[in-house]
């Protein structure tokens, strides 16, 4: 089986991934909510990350707790927590991020019985010297936890090794988002997705190691000539597979992506100067801009989302905007208006993960196909 095949498989069965992996390294599992978590943090208390980004369930407990006008993932994410499907984690990491993030972490400490949750805050004015000096505390606090779920008391060493592993991780994902766009059918819309996706149910070491054996066996073969289109995602995430095929179905394809669940989670690199590692990590967030649910005085992803558009010479971007998500909708009509001052062809799709149907998306991708 091709690393390209495993990967997919792995994205494709996250349960049987995340037992697998368990097995393998014989370490518990730490999940953790989406949009950012402290993963080197886990890692080095000798647990593994799982990332946790909902999925295509049937949600019948979670309005018990949620209102109707929360998003899919937190609601799938909670479903799971109530059904017992996170049994097997030994602890969840719930962030700050938005309302409904705040709502859950509150009714998670009193509906589910297990996994245990940790509440993360994450500072709104991260950039400030207070803003990092909370954010070490924070990661201090929750470091203290881990050691108790896993029995290890984590050195500075211990620290510093996660942050080299993981930094390898986000160098390799981009070098794969970079030289991807040039094998579009090897690499098409939904197998880029699932690659991606693997790496939160993996140990970041094998998952780098396999992401590796991709990137060899792509640069093995010719460039794939095509006459699709590229595209630049942007958003929360671009799920569920039924709507990603339609961008292979209708000749696009990957250029860059902008989106929370992919490229954000290793576009910066922990910095390699800092007074400790906890402070490094601190400073990586620090540095993330443009993103939506990270207080950005210079709003600047409408021009990150432009610089892709021209590097890649991309034909257009698609936003593909998770409903009720309220700090992405928030954001929309600032980038958008950036987007079409610069002449950039702009698709705005509402998605939801357990859309019964993507016909009416269908339609209007293959009109936008047809017309950048």
């Amino acid at each position: 089986m091709s690393n390209i095949a495993k990967l997919v498989q792995a994205a494709g069965n996250p349960r049987k991934t995340v037992e697998e992996t368990l097995q393998k390294t014989g370490k518990k599992a730490v999940g953790w909510f989406p949009v950012y978590a402290p993963e080197e943090v886990i890692h080095a208390a000798d647990a593994v990350p799982i990332g946790l980004w909902g999925g295509q369930t049937p949600i019948s407990k979670a309005p018990r707790y949620l209102q109707t006008f929360c998003c899919s993932v937190m609601k799938a994410n909670l479903e799971y927590g109530l059904s017992g499907t996170y049994k097997s984690l030994s602890a969840v990491i719930i962030p700050t991020f938005c309302d409904t993030l705040k709502c859950i972490g509150e009714v998670w400490k009193t509906a589910v019985d297990t996994p245990k949750s940790f509440t993360f805050v994450y500072p709104q004015n991260r950039k400030l010297e207070a803003g990092i000096e909370f954010m070490e505390l924070e990661m201090q606090r929750l470091l203290k936890e881990l050691e108790s779920i896993t029995g290890k008391k984590v050195t500075e060493d211990d620290l510093n090794k996660s942050i080299e592993i993981y930094n390898e991780y986000r160098k390799t994902a981009r070098e794969f988002v970079s030289i991807s766009p040039d094998f579009p059918k090897t690499i098409d819309v939904k197998t880029r997705h699932n690659i991606l996706k693997a790496a939160f149910f993996m140990d970041k070491e094998e998952y780098t190691s396999l992401l590796k054996g991709v990137i060899a066996e792509l640069k093995a073969k010719t460039p794939e000539k095509t006459n699709e289109k590229g595209v630049v995602i942007t958003g929360y995430l671009a799920e569920p597979d039924d709507f990603l095929d339609l961008f292979t179905a209708n000749g696009l394809f990957v250029a860059a992506d902008d989106l929370v669940q992919e490229s954000k989670q290793f576009r910066n690199d922990v910095p390699a100067e800092g007074v400790s590692a906890l402070n490094r990590l601190a400073l990586r967030v620090a540095n993330m801009d443009g993103c939506a649910l990270l207080y950005d005085l210079e709003k600047t992803r409408g021009p990150n989302i432009i610089d892709m558009v021209r590097k890649t010479n991309a034909n257009g971007v698609v936003v593909s905007m998770m409903k009720f998500c309220d700090p992405e909708e928030f954001d929309y009509p600032i980038y958008n208006k950036e987007l079409e001052a610069a002449g950039i062809p702009i698709l705005y799709l509402e998605i939801e993960q357990n859309m019964d149907s993507a016909e009416q998306l269908k339609t209007r991708i293959q009109t936008f196909a047809e017309t950048i």
